[in-house]
């Protein structure tokens, strides 16, 4: 039985643990643009064919540079904008479909945002803020103020304290706080984090990712954690995904793609990270030049103007995410047996 609404819960594990909680497949989304004098259409190209499985009671992390989509994704997911293309799987059950409709998938996932301030209602109290979400799915007033008292407790915001007060009367790390257990007060299975921490001074940053640890491990939740930070990712996720101009090109376990990544654009991407080692001090750009215009993408791998190891046919074929071993898969000709390219693994022969 629940212990926020009193009835009894919907099942939370309807396919078993082995079946992924969430699943992409071929996720578009195309914004509209004029383009050129003539208002010649076109469009911006944000999040174009994604597919990635989030398992359960995990933490998958979306990596990539700023405009690579990975905030579009999230939002495509959680249905704040409507998707081009492509299906969302919520436990094995179609996502505004007849057996899971968007007001049931959102009682089960919640979104936290970036900047803190600007997700709260600055006329609601703390406590307010918090009950709201319970109570607009029909929890009485009396228990949704008794469960947003107790997630305030828990996240380290004495209610005596804090449930009266608004929300420009709280620091940034206070009021992530609120936003945390706002999203848990539906108790929800998965919870978007979308540079849930970024914002925030280091020493507060360190306060948050552990609690979010607690919080996971004592509510069974599976988070998707979205961030530009490499560091925070390798010490709070599972597995990692790596986007790059509205695609994924990397995924696998978290240690293996960011000790030993197999696409050239995330070894980029770790080159990039400061260091306190005078003797690892970064000479040579890790990448050259902007990344393509997300109008018109080039030809064949998106990665290709940028790229170290490009070849000919990388200008030609697009390349798929393909496995490099059972977890870890990756969009690179040059790790692809049979790709036409010179770097490229030779095809095994069967005995």
């Amino acid at each position: 039985m629940s212990v926020l609404t009193g009835t009894v819960p919907h099942d939370r594990d309807r396919g078993g643990p082995a079946q992924p909680l969430l699943s992409i497949d071929g996720l578009v989304k195309h914004f509209p643009v004029k383009k050129g004098i003539g208002g010649k259409k076109a469009v911006v190209r944000a999040v174009d064919g994604v597919d990635f499985n989030i398992l359960k009671g995990e933490t998958l992390g979306i990596v990539g540079e700023s405009g690579c989509g990975k905030s579009t994704t999230a939002r495509l997911i959680m249905g704040l904008m409507p998707h081009d293309a492509g299906e969302l799987l919520f436990d094995g059950e179609r996502i505004g479909g007849r057996a899971l409709p968007w007001r049931e998938f959102r009682a089960q996932t919640q979104m936290v945002f970036q900047d803190s301030y600007a997700s709260l209602n600055p006329r609601m109290t703390i406590e307010g803020s918090v009950a709201f979400g319970p109570r607009v799915h029909g929890v009485p007033k009396r228990q949704a103020i008794e469960r947003a008292r107790s997630l305030l407790a828990r996240v380290g915001l004495e209610p005596s304290r804090f449930a009266a007060r608004y929300p420009h009367e709280l620091s940034g790390g206070q009021r992530q706080r609120v936003n945390i257990a706002r999203a848990l007060a539906l108790e929800p299975r998965l919870v978007v984090l979308d540079e849930a921490v970024s914002a925030l001074d280091k020493s507060v940053e360190a306060q948050v990712l552990n609690l979010l640890m607690d919080l996971k491990q004592e509510f069974a939740l599976t988070y998707l954690f979205i961030s530009h930070d490499l560091n925070v990712v390798r010490f709070i996720c599972d597995r990692v995904a790596v986007m790059y101009l509205g695609q994924v090109v990397e995924i696998g376990p978290a240690d293996t793609v960011l000790a030993d990544p197999a696409h050239p654009y995330t070894a980029a991407l770790l080159s990039s990270m400061p260091s306190m080692d005078p003797d690892a001090r970064t000479e040579v750009a890790p990448l050259a030049g902007d990344p393509p215009n997300p109008i018109d993408p080039p030809p064949g791998c998106r990665f290709h103007p940028r790229c170290t190891l490009l070849e000919e046919v990388c200008r030609t074929r697009p390349p798929s995410l393909a496995p490099v071993d059972p977890q870890h898969r990756v969009a690179c000709l040059a790790r692809q047996p049979g790709s036409g390219h010179s770097a490229a693994p030779t095809l095994s022969v069967a005995a």
